[in-house]
């Protein structure tokens, strides 16, 4: 039996479908949004929609972006002879909040895994090589310490090494299978400064 009315519920259950929402933290959302002003409500679902509309790849470096080019990729200032390659804008934005790294990135958008059918094909390598055709000092891998992250690393590895490019490794302080995203900035910035070539 359904404790509240159709809209509610639909609410609830739209929130629950979100990554990492449960059944109460959805029923909390859904309760905290009916007692928002309306006018909070309407700006929320419009920054939704707004984000949804707008919001696009790098030309670049594959993050999600509202501009052609992202602000990383745009400052002069950053280092753009070395590349950081992150698995997702997630991965992007944790290295940024340690505030210590000056190069630029490169987004694949997932991660080698031929048991789930994810071949070199079904994320941003090929973008990455024709990158490489600039002048890059090094790349930084800097991809998940999982079993996808690992493979994807060797690849590329594999990939760029006969180019005569410096090729390196985010070294341990990021646990095995622990995902960037979560991981303290101390640890991250730990792992970006013991790095090592592949």
């Amino acid at each position: 039996m359904d404790m509240f009315s159709g809209h509610i519920n639909k609410l609830i259950e739209e929130l629950g479908t979100l990554p990492g929402i449960g059944q109460k933290t959805a029923q909390r959302l859904a309760f905290h949004i009916m007692n928002m002003p309306k006018e909070r409500v309407e700006g929320l679902s419009q920054a939704m929609m707004n984000a949804k509309t707008h919001v696009r790849y790098c030309k670049e470096c594959f993050t999600l972006t509202d501009q052609e080019v992202c602000p990383i990729c745009a400052n002069k200032s950053r280092n753009h002879k070395v590349i950081m390659v992150v698995e997702n804008p997630r991965d992007l934005a944790a290295y940024e909040k340690t505030g210590k790294f000056e190069g630029v990135y490169h987004v694949l958008h997932g991660a080698i895994s031929p048991m789930l059918g994810i071949g070199p094909g079904d994320i941003r390598l090929s973008e990455l090589i024709q990158r490489l055709q600039q002048d890059v000092d090094e790349v930084i891998i800097a991809t998940n310490s999982s079993l996808e992250g690992e493979t994807t690393a060797m690849y590329i590895s594999k990939l760029i090494k006969p180019a005569g490019i410096k090729v390196t490794r985010i070294a341990s302080g990021v646990p095995v299978g622990g995902d960037l995203e979560y991981i303290d900035e101390v640890t991250l910035l730990r792992a970006l400064e013991g790095r090592t070539e592949l």
